[in-house]
């Protein structure tokens, strides 16, 4: 399993972003083989990680043009920048229904 981390400075984020972040979202799930992913906010900083069951489904995900567009977006209106990091999970641990 891998997991993609996203790291951001936000900019100005308006209805379009809201509405982008859950079409990609959707798009991740319903194309991409996304098993989770989860997003966070505190001021102007942004962290979303999300987990993938191949390196192949990132890189194709990352190709899509719906994709492509986001992050041209995000590049000229929702982000003064961000850090993306794609790591391999080596080993899991849970408590629960986490």
């Amino acid at each position: 399993m891998y997991a993609v981390i996203f790291k951001a400075k936000t900019g100005a984020q308006d209805a379009q972003y809201s509405e982008t972040v859950a079409l990609m979202r959707d798009l991740a799930f319903a194309h991409y083989n996304c098993q989770d992913f989860i997003a966070v906010t505190e001021g102007q900083q942004e962290i979303a990680i999300s987990y993938w069951l191949s390196e192949q489904d990132i890189k194709d995900w990352h190709k899509d043009s719906q994709h492509a567009v986001a992050q041209k977006l995000g590049r000229e209106k929702w982000y003064t920048s961000y850090i993306v990091e794609v790591v391999e999970i080596k080993r899991r641990y849970q408590f629960g229904d986490a």
